[in-house]
C-alpha cells in the first residue's frame, strides 16, 4: 500500500474450516492470508454489483430467455478456457 493510502485494518471471525481453506489457498498462490482475503472480498463484490445490474436491467427489460442464458453460461466457461465464442442466435 503506498504511504498515502494505509490498509485499514480488520478483525474478523471466520468457521475453522474457512480458515484453513483460506490459508492454504493463499499459501498456494504465493500470498499473505491478508492479501488473498482483500482478493476474495474484491471479488465478492464485483459479483454483488453485476448482479444488481442484471436484476436492474430485467427489471427494465424483462428476464433473459433460456438462449441468452445458455449463451451467457457457454461465454463464460469459454472465457475461463481462454476460446471466444460467438455472438447469441
Amino acid at each position: 500500500m503506498p504511504r498515502g493510502n494505509p490498509a485499514s485494518k480488520l478483525a474478523i471471525t471466520v468457521d475453522p474450516a474457512v480458515h484453513a481453506a483460506a490459508v492454504a489457498a493463499a499459501t498456494e498462490q504465493g500470498v499473505s492470508l491478508s492479501s488473498w482475503m482483500t482478493s476474495a472480498a474484491r471479488q465478492a463484490l464485483l459479483r454483488r454489483d453485476g448482479l444488481r445490474a442484471v436484476a436492474e436491467w430485467e427489471a427494465e427489460h424483462g428476464s433473459f430467455s433460456n438462449d441468452e442464458l445458455r449463451w451467457a453460461r457457454e461465454r463464460i466457461a469459454a472465457a475461463m478456457l481462454g476460446s471466444p465464442q460467438s455472438q447469441p442466435a
